[in-house]
Order: C-alpha cells, then structure tokens, then sequence
C-alpha cells in the first residue's frame, strides 16, 4: 500500500490519507495540526480551502469513476 492515499468522493471531496504536507503557492506549509486524514474542496464553494467545509452538499455533482489515462508523452 502506498504512503499516501487520495480518494476522489462521488459529489464531494478529495479525501487525502498518510503522511501528507500541503503546500501553498509560496511553498509555505499549511499546518495541520498532526492530521493524516484531510478533505480537500473541488466544488469551489468552501469557506475554508483548499479544505472542504461540505458547502457542496446538494450543490455539486460529479460522479467519481476510476479511468484509464493515455499514454504518458515522451
């Protein structure tokens, strides 16, 4: 099993499992206060991103199903 496990939830969030640290656009570490279990916000509507707050209930649709990516390009 991988360090790291990122879960992408069916009308919700990315939810991010192991030894993590997120990073902004500076580099600056977001503390997290010794979580190894975090959500982070892909429907836009959060208050607290890049963090999910579940503002998405009811207000984001997306039905997560695993695919096969092209080929990586050389």
């Amino acid at each position: 099993m991988p360090a790291t496990k990122i879960t992408i939830n069916s009308n919700g969030s990315v939810k991010v499992e192991g030894e993590i640290e997120i990073v902004d656009s500076t580099g600056a570490a977001y503390n997290l206060q010794g979580r190894n279990v975090i959500s982070l916000c892909r429907c836009g509507l959060s208050a607290n991103k890049p963090f999910c707050d579940g503002a998405h209930k009811g207000k984001f649709e997306h039905h997560a199903v695993a695919f096969e990516l092209p080929p990586k390009k050389a």
